[in-house]
Order: C-alpha cells, then structure tokens, then sequence
C-alpha cells in the first residue's frame, strides 16, 4: 500500500519522549565442562560478555531503527552499570538528556549466564519500590521545562520499577496536551488505571485482565467489547489497542471495534515484540494516522520482530517492504 510507506518514511525525524524505566540486559556466554568441586553447580568458562539495552531503551533502540529521534527519560543509578548504561545510549545514537542520575538508587541490570546456548542462571540487580519525591520532581520538571516543548508524542513505557507514579504521569499528560502533543502508554501492572485520557492505551490480553481486574476473552466479543468500553470510560481514554498474542490486535475509540489478525509467520522468538508494537504505534499517533492503520502497521511490524531469534529492533526497510502488501 502506497499511503503506509509513506507514512512509515514520514517517522524519519519525528521527536518521541520515551519516559519510563531502562535497564541493561548483560550477558555472560561461556562453556561447561566441570561440575564445581564446592557445589553440584556447573562451572561456566566464561570467553564473552555482551551489554544490551533493555526495557524502555530498547523501545528507544526501535525508534531509532525507524528513523525517529527518541530522548529517553528516567531515573538510574550513580553507579558503575549507570555509566555503562549511558555508554551504551551514546553508542546506539539515543538523547539521554532526560537520564536523572540518582545515588538513592541502582541501575537495573540483568545478568543472564549463557553456555552451550541455553541459560543457567539470571541475576537481577535492581530495586523496584517508587523513587524518591525528589527525584520525581527533578525529573518531571526537566521534562515539562526542557524537552517537552519540541517532542512529536510522548510514550510511557512501563516496567513497574518504580520510575513511573501517579503523579508523575499526571503532571506529564497535563503538559503534553496543552502543547497539543498526543500520549502512548504501555502499560503494567501497578500504574496500570493511572493513565487516564491518555490517546492511545496499548496492554496485552493479560495486562488488561491484571490491571482492570476483570476477565475479557476476546472469543466472546460482546463480553470483550463490553469490558473495552467501561474501562475507556473509567479512564477516559481516547483510543485502546489490546495486543491478542496469536489472535493478533484489537483497536477501538470507544465506538467502533477493528480486529486485525496476526500474519502467518514462522515465530522464532516473541521477545520485544511489544517493544517494536509500541514504538511503531507511537510514531504513527504522532502523524494523526487512522486507528485501522495504526493497528495494522503495529501488529505487521510485532510480527516481523518475532521471526529474529534475540532482541531485536525492527529492520525498516523490511517493513516498507511487507506494508506494501497489505
């Protein structure tokens, strides 16, 4: 389709808020040829390691791969993994101008024990609870005052590690809509019915029925449909697009419902598809494309992303490829 590859040229530039939390995805990747003499454990032979952006930055990393200029938002560690973390943003091109650093807390990292390619351990660096009222005002008002100003969308991008609060979130959606600047969330669990009158809502299946508290089986649409619109109206959103795993997308203003199913793909991995649905959402929220339009392209590119084993951003000249076909 002519209309969708333009629009996906038309990202190239276009300024995203990505405020949420970041953390790094370490790997250490060995061999096993000895059980330890100290415990029944495998000794790993560790000959690499590698250093990943993770949660919100690897949001950051889709954008970029899409052409978009994303300045990532959050709070992280004075610490050693905090300097890695910047390194790594340097690195892959993305504004940290919004990175407060703060010595109350660590900068989350996951350290995943790789050999013979399967993982024997993960060990998690992180503290989960909210950050200090200090750091929230320090980060909101750089935000609002500094980078709010010239950015396209904003997108929340939530981990539940204590980045995003209710008063944070209400703070920024206040100032973004008296800019006229439209809001993206991908929410989780804890600040999950926070987001009110946000413009486009995206959970999965799960986090709908976790966060609402209250089951929606897409098999029955009436049941669904029905659970759609009480929580647009409790929550005043402007648009909602549920991602339906094998099922596909489901995309509503409240009024009408647009299902788009998942294409037939030989999936390899699922990891960070919700990552690359989100960003290529975002982007189209920021150029005012319809809701079908919106949820096709998202759901295109989560498929895309799933056919690559690992993490990885979305290939884009792959998707103006495959977009011309739908």
């Amino acid at each position: 389709m002519i209309e969708m590859k333009n629009s996906i040229k038309k990202f190239e530039g276009l300024k995203v808020l990505v405020i949420g939390d970041v953390m790094i995805d370490a790997y250490l990747i060995g061999n096993v040829e000895r059980i330890s003499p100290e415990a029944p454990v495998p000794v790993v032979a560790v000959n690499k390691k590698d250093y990943r952006l993770g949660g919100a930055a690897n949001v950051a990393l889709n954008l970029v791969a899409l052409g978009a200029k994303p300045i990532l938002c959050s709070v992280i560690g004075d610490d050693f993994d905090g300097n890695e973390l910047l390194q790594l943003l340097d690195k892959a091109s993305i504004q940290s101008s919004g990175i407060i650093r703060s010595k109350e807390r660590l900068t989350t990292t996951k350290t995943r024990v790789m050999a013979q390619n399967h993982q024997m351990i993960r060990i998690d660096n992180e503290q989960t609870e909210p950050i200090s009222e200090y750091d929230t005002y320090v980060l909101v008002q750089r935000i609002i005052n500094d980078l709010l100003p010239a950015a396209d969308v904003v997108l929340f991008e939530d981990y539940d590690k204590g980045v995003i609060s209710s008063s944070l979130i209400d703070q920024i959606v206040v100032a973004a809509h008296k800019h006229n600047i439209k809001v993206v969330v991908d929410p989780k669990k804890r600040n999950f019915i926070n987001y009110k009158g946000v413009d486009l809502f995206k959970p999965n299946l799960k986090e709908l029925k976790e966060g609402f508290k209250r089951d929606a089986d897409p098999s029955d649409p009436a049941e669904f449909e029905a659970a759609i619109i009480d929580l647009m109206k409790v929550m005043e959103l402007k648009n909602i697009m549920v991602t339906l795993s094998e099922r596909g997308v489901m995309i509503s203003d409240g009024t009408s419902f647009e299902y788009i199913p998942a294409h037939l793909r030989k999936i390899a991995d699922v990891s960070g598809a919700g990552d690359t649905v989100i960003s290529v959402a975002s982007l189209c929220m920021a150029l005012g494309m319809a809701n079908k339009d919106i949820a096709s392209l998202s759901n295109l590119a989560g498929g895309l992303v799933c056919e690559e084993v690992g993490v990885v951003p979305i290939d884009i000249n792959r998707l103006i490829t495959e977009a011309e076909k739908l």
